[in-house]
C-alpha cells in the first residue's frame, strides 16, 4: 500500500468517525428534548409508561392550590373533573400570568408518588388579552388614521 493511499484511508476513517459522532449527538439531543403532550385523563391511563417519558400536561390552576416554598411551587391542575398535583422546581420563577384559574402547561415527568414534577412552566390568562368592554378594535390593515383623528392630528405609538 502506498503512502498516498494510506493518507486517504486515514482521512476517510477520521471523517467517518466525526460523522458518526455528530449523528450520535444529534440523536441523543433530540431524545432528551422530546416531550409528549398528554391530557390529565390520558396521563392517568398510561400506567407504568407514564413514569419513563418526559411529558407536557395542561389544565387550569385550581383556585387556592398555589403553595410557594422557596423556589418550589406546588399547585393543582384541573381538567374537567380530574385534578393533578404538580410540583414545579424549575430554574426560573413562575410567569406573572401564573395565578388561580389561569391556564398552565407543565413540562416534566410523572413520579411514582403521584405528583407531576415540572421543570418548565408556562401560563396564560385569557382575560388579560381580551379587549376591554366598549373598546374599539385595532385599526384595519391599510388604514393610517383612526376615524377619530383629523388629517393634521397624528399620534405617536406607545
Amino acid at each position: 500500500m502506498s503512502s498516498e493511499t494510506s493518507k486517504y484511508l486515514k482521512f476517510g476513517s477520521v471523517t467517518v468517525l466525526i460523522l458518526f459522532s455528530l449523528a450520535y449527538l444529534a440523536y441523543t439531543g433530540v431524545q432528551d428534548s422530546k416531550s409528549y403532550y398528554v391530557t390529565i385523563k390520558e396521563l392517568n391511563g398510561m400506567g407504568n409508561e407514564a413514569y419513563a417519558k418526559r411529558l407536557r400536561v395542561a389544565g387550569n390552576v385550581v383556585p387556592g392550590s398555589i403553595k410557594r416554598s422557596g423556589t418550589r411551587v406546588d399547585f393543582m391542575l384541573k381538567e374537567n373533573d380530574l385534578t393533578l398535583p404538580v410540583s414545579y422546581t424549575g430554574t426560573e420563577a413562575p410567569p406573572d400570568t401564573f395565578k388561580d384559574d389561569s391556564q398552565a402547561l407543565a413540562d416534566g415527568s410523572f413520579g411514582h408518588d403521584g405528583i407531576f414534577h415540572a421543570k418548565q412552566l408556562q401560563a396564560k390568562c385569557a382575560s388579560k388579552y381580551a379587549p376591554q368592554p366598549g373598546a374599539t378594535p385595532a385599526s384595519e390593515p391599510g388604514k393610517s388614521m383612526s376615524q377619530n383623528q383629523s388629517p393634521g392630528s397624528a399620534t405617536m405609538p406607545n
